[in-house]
């Protein structure tokens, strides 16, 4: 099987990934709204405002001017955010950025994360492409790529050696985001993987592949891990040089971080001596409760550097989204989720440039 496009830029034509193995039709998804649902809406944009069966939200009730409520403040403070974020730099990095999504505890925000910071960049100009490797394939869903069992997806790139442009699919909602789905086929990758030839590199080689051919042009490639430690997050780890973990401002949620710090320094020392925690996501923030505020505090004294001032909040619209097959960026880019994740986004991107301009 031979690969004829792998030398096609990725900022090409949109079959430029397609390779020789026919890749499916993306479907309209069942519960995708029609053109008031925000395709393509620029990440500053204000419509498709109010939705259909359901009302509106606080986090996207129109502002009143004067209102000094706990929820009017919330709305001003996310406006004036969103304004400041129009004409924003997003400063692209000058060789691509491998970055792991990792944390073992679910639900935590971890896929939500990777699919909105990656959808955030990619709205702004950057080339971005997320690997789904968590066998119940999430990411794929908010990216709106098919993902069905047999689809070529990247159980093929682990254990076929299939290259990752064949399995690639574009973002409908975004063109210069795509995604490596993940099906369930990949729920027995991590037993499947134990005698297979250099295990924990299959994901880094497959990179290194791309980056040479059909994606040298791309800025940011983003690993969407499962809520374990096994071989999956291994070669996720093994490929990146950045991890990045979102805790969710809950006890619980601080308490496997140490063994996830333990696991990249065993991996650092003995794998890939790139890698390092490049950043901390403080998620589901609720400022309003004692409990968010002292695990956000106990996460940055700890980890000062490494945690970003951006908080994300508890959000109706980023918990919506997906059901839409879309991420909260076009869904709803003016709700308080939204602006976060774009606000999360221009900080990870000005950070790197910042350390690069240092070098």
């Amino acid at each position: 099987m031979t690969d004829n496009h792998e030398n096609a830029p990725v900022s090409g034509a949109a079959d430029a990934w397609a390779g020789d193995v026919a890749r499916p039709v993306v479907p309209s998804a069942p519960n995708r709204r029609p053109s008031d649902s925000g395709y393509g809406a620029p990440a500053s944009g204000t419509g498709n405002l109010p939705r259909e069966g359901g009302g509106v939200s606080r986090e996207t009730t129109e502002f009143v001017p004067g209102d000094d409520s706990p929820v009017g403040r919330e709305l001003w403070e996310t406006e004036q955010l969103r304004r400041s974020l129009e004409d924003a730099d997003f400063p692209r990095p000058s060789s691509p950025r491998v970055i792991t999504v990792s944390n073992q505890k679910g639900g935590v925000g971890k896929t939500t994360t990777s699919v909105n910071v990656a959808a955030a960049l990619a709205s702004r100009g950057a080339n971005v492409l997320v690997i789904d490797a968590d066998p119940q394939g999430n990411a794929s869903t908010a990216l709106g790529v098919e993902h069905r069992s047999g689809t070529p997806s990247i159980y093929d790139v682990l254990l076929d050696d299939v290259p990752l442009s064949r399995v690639a699919q574009r973002c409908p909602d975004v063109p210069t985001l795509w995604c490596v789905p993940a099906t369930i086929d990949l729920a027995g990758a991590d037993i499947e993987l134990v005698s297979v030839v250099r295990r924990e590199f299959r994901l880094h080689d497959a990179v290194q592949q791309l980056l040479k051919g059909a994606g040298k042009d791309l800025d940011y490639i983003f690993v969407d891990c499962p809520p374990s430690l096994g071989l999956l997050t291994l070669n996720a780890m093994v490929v990146s040089t950045e991890v990045l973990i979102p805790i969710q401002c809950e006890y619980y949620a601080l308490e496997g971080l140490t063994q996830l710090i333990k696991t990249v320094e065993m991996v650092k020392k003995h794998l890939n001596p790139q890698i390092h925690v490049s950043t901390i996501v403080l998620t589901m923030f609720d400022g309003r409760t004692n409990l968010a505020r002292e695990v956000a505090g106990e996460v940055r004294s700890h980890f000062p550097e490494q945690t970003l001032e951006q908080t994300v909040p508890r959000s109706v619209r980023v918990s919506e989204a997906p059901s839409f097959g879309q991420t909260v960026i076009t869904y709803d880019p003016a709700s308080s989720g939204a602006v976060a994740y774009l606000a999360i986004a221009r900080e990870i991107a000005a950070r790197h440039f910042a350390k690069e301009g240092q070098q």
